[in-house]
């Protein structure tokens, strides 16, 4: 379960807009976090708080492949993503990352900067606090959920591997 004020982005929000490629030999995720968002929200990592839930549009991640972009939106404190529809290679890095993302058309269009959201990423519900309304997107399976409850897919195989128990 997620809980957060939401910052809201619109259509075709590409991984240089996310992540601009100046920092891209940045050190470590808290290095990326600092520069997330900046081309396009400048004050976006002076107001995130851990918790924090970002909504987008159409598209969101399109753009390169790499996966700076999901791991600098993670940094910065966003708990999850709801979007529209995600692009492609976004959507495969955040769940490789262990990073909750849902597709909502109706949430992102009808959810607003500054509102408070809450979201059960297991069941695909979304509730504006703010508002009142409820949206369901449709949930992972089981094993994606199993990925992202482990941190990603590599401490997910590792867990698998030694045979214990996988969240």
């Amino acid at each position: 379960m997620y809980q957060g004020t939401v910052f809201q982005y619109g259509d075709n929000v590409d991984t240089d807009v996310i992540i601009p490629a100046r920092y891209l030999n940045a050190p470590s995720a808290e290095e990326l976090a600092k520069h997330c968002m900046e081309d396009i929200d400048l004050d976006f990592v002076k107001k995130v708080k851990q918790g924090d839930i970002m909504v987008g549009g159409e598209n969101f991640g399109c753009g390169s492949s790499r996966e700076h972009a999901p791991i600098a939106i993670r940094a910065s404190g966003i708990s999850c993503v709801i979007a529209a529809s995600f692009a492609r290679i976004f959507y495969r890095n955040a769940i490789n990352i262990g990073f909750p993302i849902l597709e909502c058309p109706e949430a992102a269009k009808r959810i607003r900067s500054g509102d408070t959201v809450s979201v059960n990423a297991e069941s695909g519900t979304i509730t504006d606090l703010t508002t009142g309304e409820v949206f369901h997107a449709t949930p992972f399976p089981a094993f994606i959920n199993r990925i992202i409850a482990e941190g990603g897919l590599l401490p997910y195989l590792v867990a698998k591997q030694k045979g214990g128990e996988v969240k």
